[in-house]
């Protein structure tokens, strides 16, 4: 008998011991990982601190060997960065605003509505994510220049007011998750779709709304080409075309430019941290009903 317990108790010690170097194991893969994710940020940081003269040095130093704060002071000088940030505030909060009213009501209609041709006309906006968006540049431009729209925000923002494709397809996918019932029962009382839409599934929708609403912040802040094309008045640009003053002809200033985009960048990382467990439920369509 004690030749039995002797043999259990080795073989649940042996288990602990290979569970506990699998845990140490992925540990530290995943730290491994993050660093080398992160290196880029670092990397970015590390400049942003440094003078030109260290910047150019080779081999480059990981830490500056002084740091130079005033680099950041530099940044918000050297052009009217309030300006940009703006201008990129208001664009950024206009799309998200269309994008999650337009989508989440196209949604809805392919998920609650039953009509003719539903799923074919479904399929079609799902094969639209197969063009590619480089492909698309030209028309939209000749389009925009016959409205008059050139030189304005209105090619920015008016888009975001139609849908997505894949914004409507993750919305879709999420709304299937919520049962036919509480609609059939909205009907009963009264209500029209509109109604059921505004009062009923966003309110029950709101993991995946601020998930649509942290992609759509990410892309508009983050954008650049699209200012770049419409764009000509340095009263209207953006923060992603304002750090383009510090790259000249002959020479770049990458200690400023590097933190210049570290302040850039800086919205979106709190943004993400801030709504990062909506984030998590929204990517999650079997959530549906937790809201």
């Amino acid at each position: 008998m004690n030749t039995v317990a002797e043999k259990k108790t080795t073989y649940f010690e042996n288990a602990k011991n290979r569970k506990r170097v699998l845990q140490i194991f992925v540990t530290t893969i995943l730290i491994l990982g993050s660093l080398l994710i992160l290196s880029p940020v670092w990397w970015m940081i590390s400049t942003s601190l440094k003078d030109m003269k260290e910047v150019m040095t080779y081999p480059p130093t990981l830490i500056p060997k002084e740091f130079h704060w005033g680099n950041y002071q530099r940044v918000l000088n050297a052009a009217p960065f309030y300006g940009y940030a703006a201008n990129t505030l208001i664009i950024t909060t206009i799309v998200v605003i269309g994008n999650v009213l337009s989508n989440t009501f196209i949604a809805y209609g392919f998920s609650k509505i039953r009509f003719k041709g539903r799923n074919t006309l479904f399929a079609i906006v799902l094969a639209t994510m197969m063009i590619p968006g480089f492909v698309m540049l030209i028309p939209q431009y000749i389009i925009f220049s016959k409205l008059g729209w050139l030189n304005t925000w209105l090619p920015l923002t008016v888009p975001a007011f139609f849908g997505s494709a894949f914004f409507i397809f993750l919305l879709r996918q999420f709304f299937l998750t919520i049962p036919n019932e509480l609609i059939e029962a909205a009907k009963i009382d009264g209500a029209n779709h509109f109604y059921i839409w505004s009062r009923l599934m966003i309110p029950l929708t709101k993991p995946v709304i601020a998930t649509v609403a942290i992609f759509s912040f990410n892309g508009a802040w983050n954008d650049f080409l699209g200012p770049l094309l419409y764009i000509n008045d340095q009263a209207l640009y953006t923060l992603q075309l304002g750090l383009q003053v510090f790259k000249g002809q002959s020479n770049t200033q990458w200690n400023l430019l590097m933190g210049g985009s570290l302040m850039v960048l800086l919205p979106v990382i709190i943004l993400f941290f801030l709504f990062q467990r909506y984030f998590i439920e929204g990517m999650n369509i079997t959530a549906g009903t937790k809201g």
